[in-house]
């Protein structure tokens, strides 16, 4: 057993499995534990299930996966019997479906509220894992499986003077679960990302005067969302396990749309502005798969680019605002494309002003404001809608020790390195749920989670039915992965943007490209590659015994 830290004590608690995070990973791991007969105790420092659908709760909050995609496949009477309200779900609405999840398949009596893992110790002797909460338990168990989520870990920006602010302060990814109001405030939104750009049009509608505060415009796409019509519902349903199966297998990011099979040169001046008109009007993300080169081939992109920012001028009313809304500096996908209700509309407002940070940083948060640039803003409430830590800040929270001592956050100073975002060298028996390396956050997120959940669920099936002690992944087989990820970005314009996917919102984080962009469909075929080989890349040992000796048996 570990030795105690931050107050805690040893328990007799011991588990098969220890799961970090009751989200839509945390939920459907433990639905698939359960079902090869082991013990397992989940641990969720919200206070009820959901993840990123728990916390995120700002004024227009809602996914940008459509919602008939944006589900679990695993059980058929589930995605038979629930009914979706809206092309595009609302986060009340995703929330209830988790809770709902969790209710039809009795998940809650194995998850523990309000529960933080502090840390957690490999001992190689046992080979088991020794896991420390906030309630200052120490219980133990075999696997450790790390569902932290990828977008769960709120950047607060070290602004001078935050102390001072005697208005009230929000952060769009850990909103209150009351209602605000902001009727009649000076309200000031700090960034424009993409929590920022769904909120603004809301905030906007009810305060006395918004002032956005913007560094970097971003490319946002309209959603023109609607009800779901019972005809679309019946079509979905009818044709799921079709569906699901080309999502997970054909697409490039577990969303199904038509790509074109053109690139964006082949078409003449007029006719790229047709299409892309068509997939403006059509709304979402899918304005990506007006060509099929959007993301690879720089002058194409420039065309794309040229015409959102066409739109932008179409909109809004104000030439100088227009402009400061105009994005120029990364191509447009390269940071994940954003999908509002009315954003660029809002700026046409007159209770609404657009403030350029990037000319005039934040300088210090005043009692009553902010300042920039020299000038004050008096405010009554700020919103920071600045993002998050992404995909490794929830995972760097806890202290982390595989073998000899060695921790992840030591492994990691440079950039995460994993072998398939499953798992990482010298961590043995400790998974990681969408981990970075892993088509993560560049895919519909239930697709990938499905998939990795799925993966381990047979290995650990797999061990367990070999006697099969430990599972690590291999420094070589790391080292090679790590540099095909890498590779394969490279031949992308992802790279040529400053992204929360390469650090770049964080100072100090080293910026390296983090998700696996080859596409849903040949990862999974990697990874079930991988496995029919034996787990090729793993060191598995067995009593003593190599994997080779096992896999000879």
């Amino acid at each position: 057993m570990i030795a105690p830290q931050h107050g805690s004590t040893p328990s007799n608690e011991s588990y098969d499995t220890v799961v970090v995070g009751a989200g839509f990973a945390g939920l459907y791991m433990l639905h698939r534990l359960r079902g090869l007969g082991l013990s397992v105790r989940v641990y969720e420092q919200g206070g009820d299930v959901g993840g990123t659908w728990y916390w995120n709760r700002y004024p227009g909050a809602r996914c940008d996966v459509e919602s008939m995609q944006y589900s679990y496949s695993f059980s058929e009477e589930l995605q038979q019997e629930w009914e979706w309200s809206e092309r595009y779900a609302p986060q009340p609405e995703i929330l209830k479906y988790a809770n709902h999840v969790a209710d039809r398949f009795d998940l809650r009596r194995d998850i523990q509220l309000n529960t933080r893992v502090e840390a957690a110790e490999f001992h190689e002797s046992a080979n088991r894992w020794s896991v420390i909460t906030s309630d200052g338990k120490a219980v133990s168990a075999t696997y450790f499986i790390l569902a932290t989520g990828c977008l769960s870990n709120a950047r607060i920006p070290d602004f001078k003077g935050w102390d001072r602010f005697q208005g009230k302060t929000y952060h769009t990814g850990h909103w209150p679960h009351d209602e605000v109001d902001f009727t009649g405030q000076r309200v000031g939104v700090v960034g424009t990302g993409s929590s920022a750009i769904q909120s603004i049009p809301i905030i906007a509608g009810q305060a006395s005067h918004l002032f956005v505060f913007q560094r970097t415009p971003n490319f946002s796409v309209p959603a023109h969302n609607a009800p779901l019509t019972p005809e679309i519902t019946r079509s979905w349903k009818s044709d799921y396990a079709d569906r699901r199966r080309r999502a997970r297998e054909e697409s490039r990011n577990g969303i199904l749309m038509v790509i074109s099979e053109k690139g964006a040169l082949d078409d003449t001046e007029e006719a790229r502005r047709r299409e892309y008109e068509t997939g403006w009007t059509r709304g979402g993300i899918s304005f990506m798969a007006s060509y099929n080169n959007l993301l690879f081939d720089k002058p194409s992109n420039d065309t794309a680019c040229a015409f959102v920012r066409s739109k932008i001028e179409e909109i809004v009313q104000d030439p100088a605002v227009a402009k400061l809304l105009q994005p120029h500096d990364h191509p447009i996908g390269s940071k994940r494309i954003c999908v509002d209700t009315d954003y660029y509309a809002t700026f046409n407002r007159p209770n609404v002003t657009l403030v350029d940070i990037r000319s005039s940083p934040i300088e210090e948060i005043l009692p009553h404001g902010l300042r920039t640039g020299g000038k004050d803003f008096e405010l009554d409430s700020i919103v920071f809608g600045t993002g998050f830590d992404a995909m490794t800040g929830s995972v760097a929270k806890i202290n982390i020790k595989g073998r000899d001592g060695t921790t992840l956050n030591q492994k990691w100073a440079e950039g995460p390195r994993t072998y398939l975002g499953l798992m990482s060298a010298s961590f043995p028996n400790m998974f990681i749920i969408t981990g970075p390396g892993s088509p993560s956050v560049l895919s519909n997120m239930i697709v990938s989670i499905e998939q990795h959940v799925d993966w381990i669920s047979d290995c650990i099936g797999y061990m367990r039915q070999r006697g099969i002690d430990c599972m690590e992944a291999t420094k070589d087989a790391e080292d090679d992965w790590v540099t095909q990820v890498n590779d394969v970005a490279s031949g992308t314009l992802y790279p040529q943007a400053n992204s929360w996917y390469m650090g770049a919102n964080i100072p100090g984080k080293p910026q390296v490209f983090m998700p696996y962009i080859g596409g849903v469909g040949v990862y999974r075929q990697i990874c079930n590659d991988v496995a029919g080989k034996g787990y090729e890349g793993f060191a598995l040992t067995s009593r003593g015994r190599t994997a080779a000796a096992v896999a000879a048996e």
